[in-house]
């Protein structure tokens, strides 16, 4: 028998892995019925108050613009009470990467255009917490009960089996994943259509969407790389549990709180859901507190810093490997019995 069909048959007939599909079926279930809910397809009156408040924005972003020229060549006083920019690009509506639509003034409807993203988000939570957990409990729980015992009986190189089960998991949770944001996205796709508004859907929307999902599987699969190493080097699947609990716990939430009293520069830069959060979003920008101290009250200071898609990819990697590496060597040497 193959070595990798063996093992999708074994990962298949897993109850928690049974279970976190059948919660995973649930929770689509819910927000399925909680977007049906609130949301309806607009009146024609709707539409066309949407496309007056609409007219109206771009009116004014069209006169802001004007105004900011005409200040600029002279022609116009300085307005004390209204914004101007330094360049007045900044408020040109032609260079604008994003202009407001119609459907950004209906309220109770669902509009795929904008709340696809934050949709995808949800998923991707949800299969970061299924990958992690099946990972551990799937290598776990054959390590507590003697199951690659048996198995390293049958196929007498650890290597190629641990190497088969996590290549394995890994595909399982890719093809699952792939399936379940096109049953996730086609679904919301249909209600926008039939109780909502498709809203803009151009290249730049596809294009952003596809970046997240691409980003969101990536981070997908080294969490559950992760967790299947975590529980290797521990194992059992309470000693991956217990890693992330101690790691939240302790430097999440323990360590920022000292950093905070000691006026440590940039905590978060130590933080991993500072790298999570960025890889996902592309980019996060935070706020060093500490820049600005040595400023004066005349200075201009930008305290910003940002931390880009590429390191935290880098960090992310890193840490993975590291965790997947050693749970190799270590499962190469050690005594299973």
């Amino acid at each position: 028998m193959n070595l990798v069909r063996a093992e999708v048959e074994r990962l298949a007939a897993r109850r928690f892995v049974q279970l976190m599909l059948v919660l995973l079926a649930l929770a689509f279930a819910i927000t399925t019925a909680t977007t049906l809910v609130g949301s309806h397809q607009p009146s024609a009156r709707e539409l066309a108050a949407a496309e007056a408040q609409l007219a109206q924005v771009l009116g004014g972003m069209e006169a802001d613009h004007q105004y900011c020229l005409k200040v600029k060549a002279g022609e116009l006083p300085v307005d004390e009470n209204r914004y101007l920019p330094a360049d007045c690009s900044e408020v040109d509506p032609v260079l604008q990467d994003q202009l407001p639509v119609a459907a950004d003034y209906l309220t109770g409807v669902f509009v795929f255009g904008q709340q696809a993203g934050p949709l995808l988000y949800f998923l991707i939570a949800f299969l970061l917490l299924f990958g992690f957990l099946v990972g551990a409990s799937y290598i776990g729980a054959d390590l507590n009960s003697g199951g690659v015992v048996n198995l390293l009986l049958w196929r007498p190189r650890r290597m190629t089996v641990l190497g088969a089960k996590l290549g394995t998991l890994l595909g399982v949770v890719a093809l699952l994943s792939l399936v379940a944001t096109v049953v996730y996205l086609g679904t919301f796709w249909t209600i926008a259509q039939t109780a909502g508004l498709p809203g803009r859907l151009d290249a730049v929307f596809w294009q952003d969407l596809a970046g997240r999902y691409g980003r969101g599987l990536l981070l997908v699969l080294l969490t559950t790389a992760l967790g299947f190493g975590i529980a290797t080097l521990g194992r059992h699947t309470s000693a991956a549990l217990g890693a992330v609990a101690a790691y939240v716990v302790v430097w999440e939430l323990g360590a920022r709180v000292v950093f905070e009293i000691l006026d440590v520069a940039r905590p978060d830069q130590l933080m991993l859901s500072t790298y999570v959060t960025a890889w996902l979003t592309g980019q996060l920008q935070l706020t060093d507190n500490q820049a600005c101290r040595s400023a004066s009250g005349f200075d201009i200071c930008d305290g910003t810093y940002t931390i880009t898609w590429l390191p935290s990819l880098l960090v992310l990697l890193a840490l993975t490997g590291a965790v997947t590496a050693a749970a190799f060597a270590v499962f190469r040497r050690r005594d299973l019995i």
